[in-house]
């Protein structure tokens, strides 16, 4: 554990690094439990970030980036910024065009948490949410625990219980780009995502119809590995709705288990990511809306130089009953789990 500076309230933030025998290394701040760093040996046995991230707590806090963050309690967007739970009818902020993003700005990215245990290669975090907090009900106790492995894996597994029935659907908010933190677009990266589904939206405020739609025949179809940038600019009513992709896809054969999601590899790195998760859903966000800005190292970001691939029950899921229920009832344990393999061809 070292220091990593300080809030713009003046609170001490500190960071924490992982390392395994691979000389891969992960760091960790206890603001928003945000991932600062991951550091991967590329084909050529150089060590390279491939997250976007700030070089101190004050930055996280003066960008709506989200870089690296864990997102709660409801991550994605609730349409018109309400919710229904036990008949009760709940008024979330509105911070994204008449809706909830990410639990607002109180959400979870901006809280300081509680270490509760460190390790050379994991760290605990936990968090206690008020009733209230966000505006949602209950207090509700929240962890969530980063593990590297000696495979090169970094697991991250999420815990929650509320003493109210609330909403529980947390990811994490990391923008990666596997040439290199300063490496510009990633629109040469190839992608693969394990779905033949994906949500449209209604329009530019990003709520999804109900539908699951069949990717066959569109731009949204990444069965087959792709490069990014292949058909982002077709002339395609959803990808012109958020500027590229900002889109929920169903992850086929989701039950539960962990299963492969995504894999994604940048052709000047040799560096690959595997996703492989629990959760029925995984959000493609192609950094639309980076907007140019100083990141940490003396890096210059802007759009499309990061892509996010955020595990998670689909958008509106709160309040479409098309879709499984991110709600989690009083005294019940929300449990899920996610891992970014990294490996190099």
């Amino acid at each position: 554990m070292e220091v990593f500076g300080n809030t713009n309230e003046g609170k001490e933030v500190k960071k924490f690094t992982l390392t395994n025998k691979n000389g891969m290394e992960v760091t960790v701040t206890d603001l928003g439990a945000a991932i600062v760093s991951v550091k991967v040996k590329d084909a050529d046995g150089m060590q390279r970030d491939v997250v976007l991230g700030y070089d101190k707590p004050a930055d996280y806090q003066n960008h709506t980036t989200y870089f690296g963050a864990v997102i709660g309690r409801n991550s994605n967007r609730i349409d018109q910024a309400k919710i229904t739970l036990d008949g009760v009818e709940y008024q979330l902020e509105q911070n994204d065009n008449e809706n909830n993003l990410h639990s607002g700005k109180n959400g979870f990215h901006a809280a300081i948490w509680e270490t509760e245990k460190e390790e050379p290669q994991s760290v605990v975090f936990s968090y206690l949410s008020k009733d209230g907090e966000q505006d949602f009900p209950g207090n509700m106790t929240a962890k969530v625990s980063y593990s590297l492995t000696d495979e090169n894996e970094l697991v991250i597994a999420y815990e929650a219980e509320s003493d109210k029935t609330t909403v529980a659907n947390f990811t994490n908010h990391t923008y990666f780009n596997l040439d290199g933190h300063k490496s510009g677009s990633i629109e040469d990266h190839e992608l693969m995502i394990a779905s033949s589904h994906y949500n449209p939206v209604i329009d530019f405020k990003s709520i999804p119809t109900g539908e699951n739609a069949d990717v066959t025949g569109t731009p949204m179809d990444f069965r087959t590995s792709t490069k990014i940038g292949a058909r982002i600019g077709d002339d395609f009513e959803q990808l012109k709705f958020v500027g590229g992709y900002d889109h929920n896809y169903a992850i086929d054969g989701a039950d539960g288990t962990m299963r492969l999601a995504a894999k994604a590899k940048a052709a000047r790195s040799g560096i690959c990511m595997e996703v492989y998760t629990d959760c029925v859903g995984i959000q493609l966000y192609t950094g639309n809306f980076i907007k140019k800005q100083d990141g940490k190292d003396g890096a210059s970001y802007d759009d499309r130089h990061g892509f996010c691939l955020e595990t998670q029950y689909f958008p509106n899921a709160v309040n479409d009953a098309n879709f499984k229920s991110p709600v989690l009832p009083a005294g019940e344990k929300y449990q899920t789990t996610t891992k970014y393999c990294f490996s190099v061809e």
